[in-house]
């Protein structure tokens, strides 16, 4: 019996739950044992390097102040994220979907919870972006660049893949579902 047998739909999101969380967990650690001392190693040439830093924000480095607000906005997501979970239990794609995302976020909210900080070691060379900023509108846009990816982790990449998959479920089932209905030449409808 498949583990994507739709009679074992809970047995599938907890593997691939508690799988995320543990890759997540056990890279972290070798990030901290083997990184920190070392900082950045290159991987291929400037293009990828592991990079050791610690992120007190959100994920891809943004910055939140308040700890205490962006942690219960962290527990906040995790329950919205099982209502889904529950939500799409008939749809494949988006429960696994929703379980990557699931496994992120479990896994950067326990280095949160537990050392204050989560570690980011994925450090990829990206295409410069440079906006010199200016005025749109009432708003006063600031000046942006961008030469590096933020450093990243395996939690942020499986929260990234799993967004991923709930735009193309939500574009290809949008087709599926609003294609037209031919009739052929005997009147039968034809799907």
């Amino acid at each position: 019996m498949s583990i994507f047998n739709p009679a074992r739909k809970g047995t599938t999101t907890t593997i691939i739950v508690v799988g995320v969380v543990i890759l997540d967990q056990f890279t972290k650690w070798l990030a901290r044992v083997y990184l920190q001392p070392r900082e950045s190693i290159p991987i291929l040439g400037n293009f990828l390097r592991l990079t050791y830093v610690e992120n007190p924000g959100m994920a891809f480095g943004i910055q939140f102040g308040n700890k205490l607000l962006l942690n219960v906005l962290s527990i906040l997501a995790v329950f919205v994220i099982f209502y889904y979970l529950f939500k799409m239990k008939d749809h494949l794609l988006l429960r696994i979907s929703f379980s990557m995302i699931l496994g992120g976020a479990f896994g950067n909210l326990i280095d949160r919870f537990w050392r204050g900080r989560v570690v980011d070691f994925v450090d990829v060379e990206f295409f410069d972006i440079h906006f010199r900023g200016g005025k749109f509108l009432f708003f006063e846009l600031p000046a942006y660049s961008l030469v590096r990816w933020p450093v990243f982790n395996v939690a942020d990449m499986a929260v990234s893949l799993g967004m991923i998959a709930i735009i193309i479920s939500a574009f290809f089932e949008h087709k599926l579902t609003h294609q037209p209905v031919v009739s052929n030449a005997t009147g039968d409808k034809d799907l």
